[in-house]
């Protein structure tokens, strides 16, 4: 039995909490660190990572990507802090890492940034109006300016991961990849993607498998396969 690593983090990518609370079963102890999105919000998702976090002892990622005016993003993140959980991703413009760190203030959540989406490239950044450049030279960018802001990490693609383990700024601080897929894997709608073992080679902290795991046949052998991964 591979034991749990919780550089793993598994999407619960599920429309509500009676499938994540299955799929945590069928899991077990072979996952210590679950992510909890946008897409389980109006199904449970707060009651679930209350749930995961006090009765079952998992970790808890939050992905709400918060985007506002400041004074907003600081209620809504100090809403969220009350229940203790792990992480909780904003957009990673300073004014809101800023206010996010505000409302986190006295906890123990840590506010990771997004930089850009996996699911993107540079013909989605055209058709967002973003500025020329490319992509990898973007990102390194808005990583560095929500490190500077105060982010306890970024979220980035693992394509992107070194460049950012390499700046000064990003001493101490996390690198969360999703666009990780086992060797093999559909790809779906992530676009920058590594391995397992590539990820962890490339700096990342931790790294958010979803699809590949609760679309499996066998989701637990699965999770403890990319465990093994992960170590080598």
């Amino acid at each position: 039995m591979t034991k749990a690593d919780d550089r793993l983090i598994v999407a619960l990518d599920v429309p509500n909490v009676i499938q994540g609370l299955e799929l945590v079963e069928k899991l077990g102890d072979s996952v210590s660190f679950y992510k909890i999105g946008l897409g389980m919000l109006t199904g449970g998702g707060l009651a679930l990572a209350n749930e995961l976090k006090q009765e079952h002892g998992k970790r808890i990622f939050l992905d709400m990507k918060f985007f506002d005016i400041g004074a907003t993003v600081e209620a809504a993140v100090r809403g969220i802090a009350q229940f203790d959980l792990d992480f909780l991703t904003v957009h990673g413009d300073p004014h809101v890492v800023r206010a996010a760190k505000e409302g986190a203030a006295g906890g123990n959540l840590k506010i990771l940034a997004v930089t850009v989406l996996t699911s993107l490239d540079r013909g989605d950044l055209d058709a967002s109006c973003y500025k020329d450049g490319d992509v990898q030279d973007i990102v390194v960018e808005r990583a560095t300016r929500a490190l500077e802001a105060g982010a306890d990490g970024v979220i980035a693609s693992p394509q992107e991961a070194a460049l950012i383990r390499a700046l000064p700024v990003s001493n101490d601080r996390l690198i969360v990849t999703p666009g990780v897929r086992p060797a093999g894997a559909a790809l779906g709608d992530q676009k920058r993607v590594m391995t397992p073992a590539q990820a962890v080679a490339a700096g990342v902290d931790h790294m958010v498998v979803g699809r590949p795991i609760h679309k499996a046949d066998d989701p637990r052998a699965m999770a403890e396969s990319i465990v093994r991964e992960i170590n080598g």
